[in-house]
């Protein structure tokens, strides 16, 4: 195996088990190495301190094992079986009433670089690092294994996740199985899962829970639900019992799909209605009708030199959102930029609620959900963060 040497005490973050070796802590490597091969990572003295998959970029080496050890088809056996008992623990994997998880978090299960969610019996499997890439057979062989028959189908999704430079000429397609069936269930509400063309994975996983909240504050109540994207805070809200549910995106491709997943639950239902049109514009001309609004925009900020108008974004965003809101509203308001902090979210969103003049509590303090698991070793991994808003 090639070698990676770190310049001298380059090794401390790695020796507190953060996942990520840093090119600028290299000192030399053996000639040759090439993306996505495994590396061994060594102090300058040449003590063992990891072994990974080396990348081009900033993040040099992502770590597979602190421990010196071969990654064989055991190791991905081993691995995906413990993510999946967290997810059993969590009471998420083997649920009747849900067959919808996210099963490998990449850092969040110690496996750097590999994403995969589970629906019903597909699993759709997404490298972010040409090293899971080049590993996908090996990792979907242990998948079907440790998964014991309960998948039958690998959807491989990783067209647009994986660097462009690597010029790996990857296509979307199953790698394992097939099935025309895209219809999964979560928390016994049904909905179809674009995993050929949809964001991430083909359904947003990680706001489960905080749809469930959502339900739960409904009742009675007219929602609003932006940036909606499949609607799935939109039929949370119907079993709710709102009033009426407005589902709102700037994308054609996702109000229909919106209006097929509230089908699905709801058929022919009046109370939901679903429009395309830019979210600035239309809470602009609806003063002072929604009690009840989701805030849920994709990433503002997806690098560290996006930040400042990212959270001048959100800040612009939310104050729109309250001075629209009528009073006693609830407002549900997220960010998913993982370079946003909940420090710098929960800021943007009081500058907000500075600006609007109105007398506001926060009820909730959201994150994502248990089978989006954060090591403790990587904070990173903490991404989604939100705030449940009461509005006077």
């Amino acid at each position: 195996m090639n070698k990676v040497y770190l310049k001298k005490g380059k090794e401390e973050s790695l020796c507190r088990f953060h996942p990520w070796v840093f090119s600028g802590a290299i000192a030399r490597m053996d000639e040759g190495i090439a993306e996505g091969e495994l590396v061994h990572v060594l102090k300058s003295d040449g003590g063992f301190v990891a072994v990974g998959h080396y990348q081009i970029g900033s993040i040099a080496v992502r770590v597979l094992s602190f421990t010196d050890k071969d990654i064989t088809p055991a190791f991905w056996e081993e691995r995906l079986a413990a993510a999946l008992q967290v997810r059993i623990v969590a009471g998420m994997a083997y649920n009747p009433q849900n067959n919808t998880y996210r099963l490998v978090h990449g850092e969040g299960d110690f496996l750097p670089g590999l994403v995969i969610d589970c629906y019903g019996k597909t699993a759709v499997m997404q490298a972010h690092s040409v090293g899971m890439h080049i590993c996908r057979t090996d990792v979907a062989d242990a998948l079907m294994k440790v998964m014991g028959g309960r998948i039958e189908n690998i959807y491989y999704k990783s067209e647009t996740t994986l660097p462009f430079k690597a010029e790996l000429g990857q296509e979307n397609g199953f790698i394992a199985g097939s099935t025309p069936d895209d219809i999964a269930t979560e928390n016994g509400l049904l909905f179809h899962v674009d995993w050929l063309r949809g964001q991430k994975t083909g359904f947003f996983v990680d706001q489960r829970d905080n749809r469930s909240l959502v339900e739960k504050y409904a009742k009675g109540r007219k929602v609003l639900n932006m940036f909606c994207y499949t609607g799935g805070f939109s039929f949370y809200a119907m079993r709710g019992g709102a009033e009426l549910v407005h589902s709102v995106d700037s994308s054609e491709k996702a109000i229909s799909l919106t209006n097929k997943n509230v089908a699905l639950n709801f058929p022919d239902n009046a109370r939901h209605k679903a429009f395309c049109e830019d979210a600035f514009r239309y809470l602009e001309k609806n003063d002072n009708v929604y009690d009840l609004i989701i805030l849920d925009p994709p990433a503002f900020a997806k690098h560290r030199a996006a930040l400042h108008n990212a959270l001048k974004g959100y800040t612009r965003l939310n104050l729109k959102a309250l001075q629209q809101i009528k009073s006693g509203g609830i407002l549900f308001t997220f960010s998913c930029s993982q370079v946003v902090t909940k420090d710098h979210f929960r800021n943007a969103v009081f500058t907000a609620c500075a600006q609007s003049g109105r007398k506001v509590r926060i009820l909730h303090q959201l994150h994502q959900p248990a089978d989006h698991p954060i090591n403790i070793y990587h904070p990173e991994g903490e991404y989604l963060k939100g705030l449940v808003l009461y509005v006077e």
